[in-house]
């Protein structure tokens, strides 16, 4: 799959020559990035030789071999976005797209504050749904700093087997990989519910993200639309 990374040439990563840069000040809120990130994300899943993966092979040995190809050691994917102060990760593989924010429909006699309705994508009616409301924090944007402020708020679509879902965030910074070993468990400060779907916490860039359970989530969504 290819595409023209012109964010490399001529946006912020490269000469910033682009005249796009005038009504979108970033990147990140250009379409043109919005709609290269959304092939990246519906690239096919790569079959995987499983004659590679022996069973027999030892905890030392799976380390070793892990590390001859990620030298830093075992590490996950995760696209990384911000609602109100708090950021926040899903695995990478959940995500479908990452679309414009659009009219929510709302839906008559929801059994749960933190559905909102639904949307319109690309022709399908979605579940869209509050993480802010679900997770019990407050969406105050006062916090954040004078760049984050220009960043157009998005809609992320994930999916589980034949679910899917949608959910509103302010900021979206991108996809990463954080190295498995500076996981930490999830603070005792955190409301019940935002534990209940925290996996953990990792640092990033002189901050703490929160990295989320797409399980957890999912089957709270199910249970709120029972």
């Amino acid at each position: 799959m290819t595409f023209d990374d012109c964010w490399n040439r001529i946006g912020v990563r490269g000469d910033s020559s682009c005249e796009r840069l005038t009504e979108y000040v970033r990147c990140l809120n250009c379409p043109v990035f919005e709609a290269a990130a959304a092939k990246l994300l519906e690239r096919p899943i790569p079959l995987v030789d499983l004659s590679l993966h022996d069973a027999e092979t030892s905890p030392h040995q799976q380390r070793q071999r892990q590390q001859q190809h990620d030298p830093q050691g075992a590490s996950e994917s995760f696209l990384i976005f911000r609602i109100g102060r708090e950021w926040l990760a899903l695995p990478t593989p959940i995500f479908k797209r990452i679309v414009q924010t659009r009219p929510v429909h709302t839906l008559p006699h929801r059994q749960h504050r933190a559905v909102l309705g639904v949307v319109n994508v690309q022709g399908d009616l979605l579940v869209c749904l509050s993480l802010a409301h679900l997770l019990g924090f407050e969406t105050d944007t006062t916090a954040a700093d004078d760049q984050a402020r220009h960043d157009l708020p998005r809609l992320l679509v994930v999916s589980r087997a034949e679910e899917h879902a949608v959910f509103p965030v302010d900021q979206v910074d991108g996809v990463h990989r954080l190295a498995v070993t500076t996981f930490c468990p999830p603070p005792a400060t955190l409301s019940l519910a935002a534990a209940a779907h925290t996996r953990a916490v990792a640092p990033w860039r002189g901050m703490t993200v929160g990295l989320l359970d797409a399980d957890a989530l999912f089957d709270t969504l199910n249970r709120s639309l029972g």
